[in-house]
C-alpha cells in the first residue's frame, strides 16, 4: 500500500528540475500522485476501509493544493506536469 524507497528515488529522479530535487511541486505532486494510485487499488478489495480512505482524502487535498501552487508559479509548468503524471483538468 505504502510507496517503497526505490520507487520513490526513481520518480525524484524522473520529476527533479535540478540535481538533488527532493521538495520541488513536480516531485511532491508525482510522489503523493503514486501514492493514490496505489490506495485506489487498494479500495478494489478492500472497499470498507474508511480509516485509508480519509487518508486518500488528504493526500487529493494536498496534492490539489500543490497543483494549484504550481499553477500559480508557471502555467506551463504546471501542464507539463499534469500531462506527464495523466492527471485530469
Amino acid at each position: 500500500m505504502s510507496i517503497t524507497t526505490e520507487r520513490k528515488a526513481e520518480l525524484m529522479k524522473e520529476f527533479a528540475t535540478k540535481e538533488g530535487d527532493t521538495g520541488s511541486p513536480e516531485v511532491q505532486v508525482a510522489i503523493l500522485t503514486e501514492r493514490i494510485n496505489n490506495l485506489t487499488e487498494h479500495f478494489k478489495d478492500h472497499g470498507k476501509d474508511n480509516h485509508s480512505r480519509r487518508g486518500l482524502l488528504k493526500m487529493v487535498a494536498q496534492r490539489r493544493s500543490l497543483l494549484d501552487y504550481a499553477r500559480g508559479k508557471s502555467e506551463e509548468r504546471y501542464k507539463t506536469l499534469i500531462e506527464r503524471l495523466g492527471i485530469r483538468r
